[in-house]
């Protein structure tokens, strides 16, 4: 199997979600806005294998459209959580660094696919 640029991002982001959780309530005692950021920034890369194994380009679009969308709500969490100083700047902006890399990838795909099939 070839390297995946964003199958690869949105795994090491993934993780990087998981252990922002883990300190988040062990160490900041923060329960509900981490685990929307834990659902959403984990169902990202999810969707993102989801789509990779679609069976119809169809299929593959609607997976990578979900997983855009995810990027967009761990991006809102991540700002409410640096803003309420549950995160600090150099936390956020390495993250937010992150998310947005895998935004514009998301949606190069997603337009690159969209214009194949409608060829």
């Amino acid at each position: 199997m070839k390297d995946n640029i964003i199958r690869n991002k949105s795994f090491d982001f993934s993780v990087r979600i998981i252990n922002l959780y883990k300190i988040l309530i062990s160490e900041r005692k923060e329960n509900i806005m981490s685990k929307q950021l834990l659902r959403s920034g984990t169902s990202i890369g999810a969707n993102i294998e989801e789509g990779i194994a679609a069976f119809s380009a169809k299929e593959f679009v609607v997976k990578f459209q979900i997983s855009y969308k995810e990027a967009f709500e761990t991006l809102y969490w991540l700002k409410l959580l640096h803003k309420t100083k549950y995160i600090n700047d150099l936390e956020f902006n390495s993250l937010h660094k992150d998310i947005e890399e895998i935004i514009k990838i998301l949606a190069s795909i997603l337009k690159t696919t969209k214009q194949k099939i409608t060829k």
